[in-house]
């Protein structure tokens, strides 16, 4: 355990702690993926998206916005690996990524929005 010159020895844990703590770029890269959340556009393809596979078209629909401008969110949210994407013909389908920080945030929006995945559902029945 390493000495970490605190101004104050409270008797507490925070040696153990600062011993755990990750590095600044995982801080980084979490707080990039936070901030994906932090625009409401973007929050609601991230609700679409948890529930359903859908193509840029009606997702723009869905929203009420542009495609181009769905296009650009779709864009960020591959950057966070949040989201994946699959060709098919000449459309482009989007779904949420099979990643644990994906399932996880799938799970807090269902959470935080007080609902039961519909796929969950029809997959229990």
């Amino acid at each position: 355990m390493a000495h970490y010159d605190l101004p104050h020895n409270h008797e507490g844990n925070i040696d153990k702690v600062l011993d755990r703590m990750p590095c600044l770029e995982d801080f980084q890269d979490v707080a990039f993926l936070f901030q994906q959340l932090g625009d409401p556009t973007r929050l609601k393809l991230v609700w679409l998206i948890c529930h359903s596979e859908e193509c840029v078209c009606n997702l723009a629909a869905a929203l009420g916005v542009s495609a181009p401008a769905v296009s650009h969110h779709l864009k960020s949210l591959r950057r966070s690996e949040l989201i994946v994407s699959r060709r098919d013909g000449k459309e482009v389908f989007y779904t949420l990524a099979d990643t644990v920080q994906a399932r996880m945030l799938h799970q807090t929006i269902d959470a935080l929005f007080k609902i039961t995945c519909p796929t969950s559902q029809e997959k229990q029945q």
